[in-house]
């Protein structure tokens, strides 16, 4: 058997981290994917998918991701259910992250110096800015 899901998006908000009474993080997100087509009005659709993420990378994900940050999300589905305040039972289905990638630098609101503790030069990234680049299917190689 197979439950395997790796997504890529971006955080509908910054991540709420919590730790438990026996000292294990988790974190909680919320990823905006957008669906590979448009609706009968020409309009992008997007699926609002919950993430949680446990330990350390709990900690790296609420210390280095915010609300617009875009990720990638690697891990399995998972279904769990629970007892609300009044009583009525409700079904949680979400994404267990085993691994989260951060897809870009941080934000740059501090005048340009880069504080991200990923190794390398985004001064000269060529992919940190906002603008696309057009690819065509007849140019991949595959």
């Amino acid at each position: 058997m197979l439950n395997r899901v790796v997504l890529v998006g971006r955080l509908t908000r910054d991540p709420e981290l919590k730790f438990l009474g026996d000292g294990r993080a988790v974190a909680n997100f919320t990823i905006a994917v957008n669906r590979p087509f448009k609706n009968g009005n020409g309009e992008q659709e997007a699926d609002f998918i919950n993430c949680v993420v446990w330990r350390k990378p709990a900690e790296n994900v609420a210390n280095f991701l915010e609300k617009g940050s875009l990720t990638g999300v690697d891990g399995r589905v998972q279904t769990r259910s629970y007892d609300n305040n009044e009583g009525k039972r409700v079904f949680v289905t979400e994404v267990v992250a085993e691994s989260v990638q951060f897809l870009e630098p941080r934000n740059r609101q501090d005048g340009g110096n880069n504080t991200n503790n990923n190794s390398g030069n985004y001064e000269n990234d060529p992919f940190s800015n906002d603008s696309s680049i057009d690819i065509q299917k007849f140019d991949l190689p595959f």
